[in-house]
């Protein structure tokens, strides 16, 4: 999935058409509002940020997702406005991963996220945690079993991922509302097996590798 945010309309539609008529799934968005509303949803695997957008810029827009541990992995392309050298070098400097200058052709542009994913394609395999028929993707922050998405909420996946990454080993509830919840987090350690309850409910049979440890905690086996 590539995610496009443009304010201008006829662009963005023609960008989106472009990437899908190239094979990638692709969404437009206006603002930085609404890109980061939709990738708590779903996580890209790029992202085409223009820099010139209604209230927050698109270079605000990048620093953010830089300095966000769950998104600064995403590659990012920039569109500029041409001349403008001085937004191209901060965007660079911020973790912008190449960028194209306004007006671009569209088969540039498809050209330009193909050689940007090909350099971030190396990177992926850390990003997946296989089980089985069950397959966590950490950058898309998804999850399926036999090819079917299961739909998450953020702290399940969380959860989920935690105990993946952690066979065996035992996490109290504390611990896990201090991981997961952060530690200035004030509510009951009942929220934990509220969690772990509807999570096994949407694994299914892979629900059953989360073992209750009686008077401590959870712990995931194969």
């Amino acid at each position: 999935m590539i995610y496009c945010i443009e304010d201008d309309i006829s662009i963005r539609e023609l960008i989106i058409y472009t990437l899908k008529l190239s094979g990638f799934e692709a969404k437009g968005f206006e603002t930085g509002d609404e890109l980061f509303a939709e990738m708590e949803k779903e996580v890209p695997e790029l992202i085409m940020l223009d820099i010139m957008l209604p209230g927050q810029d698109g270079l605000s827009v990048l620093k953010q997702l830089k300095n966000d541990q769950r998104y600064h992995d995403i590659p990012v392309i920039m569109a500029t406005a041409k001349g403008t050298e001085y937004d191209v070098v901060n965007g660079l400097d911020l973790g912008a991963d190449d960028y194209l200058s306004k007006p671009f052709g569209m088969m540039e542009m498809v050209s330009r996220v193909k050689a940007v994913l090909r350099r971030g394609s190396n990177k992926d395999v850390n990003n997946i945690i296989c089980i089985k028929d069950l397959v966590i993707d950490k950058k898309k922050r998804t999850v399926k079993i036999n090819d079917e998405k299961i739909d998450l909420t953020l702290k399940e996946f969380e959860l989920l991922q935690l105990l993946c990454e952690n066979k065996g080993i035992v996490f109290d509830r504390q611990n896990l509302l201090e991981k997961i919840w952060g530690m200035d987090y004030l509510g009951e350690s009942r929220t934990i097996d509220v969690h772990i309850g509807t999570l096994r409910n949407k694994l299914g049979e892979y629900g059953k590798m989360i073992r209750t440890v009686h008077g401590v905690g959870y712990s995931l086996e194969e």
